[in-house]
């Protein structure tokens, strides 16, 4: 991540609205239909669909529904381009000045929480590492498995600890070469928000479980497989897309081949651990503005989700 130190960011809209939850608690659907009756441009703040071909286990969206709504944020970058949540906001602030203009107004939507963190706070300045410095140790922190690692992050940088292992090792890493918590850089999330912000939380509960699954076998029966099979031709296996959940755990299997049943369960516990990271961070980060839960299976859903759009709503968790 580029140190920003001085950098002043640009307006955001006010209020500047953030659909967000763990994966696969339809988050897209609601938004979809929000978009179509409020005239928006969802900017998608997640963090594996940035990456071009990388579609099917993203749950990125299907060229219709890109044709109904406006997306910004989905199929920029190469796999094989490393991209920091900094960059992200920067790109997100410049899309919704565009989106304004345009006449429209921007929703921003996703699971990726550092992602939105770094839109709404502004960050203090962050330590550059020294590259020499940062290779000779990434070398070995690639040896660590997630459990490990996470305990050291944990150890070392405890608010980061919520994330998953990306950030851990940018947090390991930071502490280790720099001697300060990368958790300083990102403020507290309350006096350095940048403006006024209105959170949607979106979560079906208990049966996200269930969820999980069944999306996961809906994935592979769409062809999964196959687009790990042709990415694999051509992206190479050290490449930032690959750590896309469930991507590198299938990516082991043999070309053309079905993936056994052991992996599939793999794909789908590693989703829920990710979807219980992203649930912690809910609850514990979106302090800087008021905060509406839905259950998007609720009859009354879209009504609910509109009145949230509209301000009127006056459910708070």
């Amino acid at each position: 991540m580029d140190t920003v130190g001085d950098h002043r960011p640009m307006p955001l809209p006010e209020p500047l609205r953030v659909i967000i939850g763990p994966t696969a608690a339809g988050k897209s659907t609601l938004a979809l239909k929000l978009a179509e009756h409020r005239q928006l441009t969802i900017v998608s703040a997640d963090s594996r669909q940035i990456y071009i071909g990388f579609d099917i286990g993203t749950g990125k969206p299907t060229r219709d529904e890109q044709h109904r709504v406006p997306h910004l944020g989905i199929d920029i970058l190469s796999p094989t381009v490393s991209y920091s949540a900094q960059k992200w906001a920067e790109y997100a602030t410049a899309s919704c000045a565009a989106i304004a203009k345009s006449g429209r107004a921007p929703l921003i939507v996703g699971g990726t929480g550092f992602y939105v963190r770094a839109l709404t706070s502004p960050l203090d300045s962050v330590p550059n590492l020294d590259p020499e410095a940062r290779e000779t140790l990434a070398q070995w922190l690639d040896t660590l498995d997630g459990e490990t690692l996470a305990r050291w992050c944990r150890r070392l940088d405890p608010a980061r600890a919520v994330f998953g292992r990306t950030q851990h090792l940018r947090a390991i890493e930071t502490a280790l070469l720099t001697g300060q918590r990368l958790a300083a850089a990102f403020g507290s999330g309350n006096a350095s928000a940048r403006g006024n912000v209105r959170y949607l939380v979106i979560d079906p509960g208990p049966v996200l479980a269930h969820r999980i699954a069944s999306r996961v076998q809906a994935m592979l029966a769409t062809g999964w497989m196959a687009e790990i099979d042709a990415l694999r031709e051509r992206v190479p296996d050290n490449a930032p897309a690959w750590k896309a959940s469930g991507y590198e755990t299938l990516r082991v299997c043999a070309p053309g081949s079905r993936p056994p049943r052991a992996v599939v369960e793999r794909v789908i516990i590693e989703t829920r651990q990710y979807a219980k990271r992203q649930r912690t961070w809910c609850r514990h980060q979106l302090t800087d503005g008021p905060v509406t839960t839905l259950d998007p299976d609720r009859d009354d859903a879209l009504e609910r989700a509109l009145a949230w759009w509209d301000g009127s709503d006056g459910e708070r968790a």
